[in-house]
């Protein structure tokens, strides 16, 4: 199962003369590719897919994708799984 997830724009930089940007996926901070949203600009929330940015998302949508998957780990936690669904080591 692949998955994309939004993240925040906080720097824009090129890279083997590619536009590169580093984003803040709720905390964590990575790297990716920004050649299929060349308009992105820092501040807009942008879907990363296998380390490409595909699509520019409001924050609204951003807000609401994280709200699902706080919903997600929730419920994997009450089953004693993570969020790939292994077991939690503490079970």
């Amino acid at each position: 199962m692949c998955l994309a997830i939004p993240g925040k724009l906080i720097e824009i930089y090129e890279e083997h003369s590619l536009k590169m940007g580093k984003l803040d996926y709720a905390g964590t901070i990575n790297s990716a590719c920004l050649e299929y949203v060349p308009e992105i600009k820092i501040g807009q929330y942008a879907v990363i897919h296998a380390g490409f940015a595909i699509n520019i998302i409001d924050e609204e949508e951003a807000r609401k994708t994280y709200e699902v998957w706080e919903e997600m780990i929730e419920a994997a936690e009450k089953e004693g799984l993570d969020i790939f669904g292994m077991p939690l080591e503490n079970e």
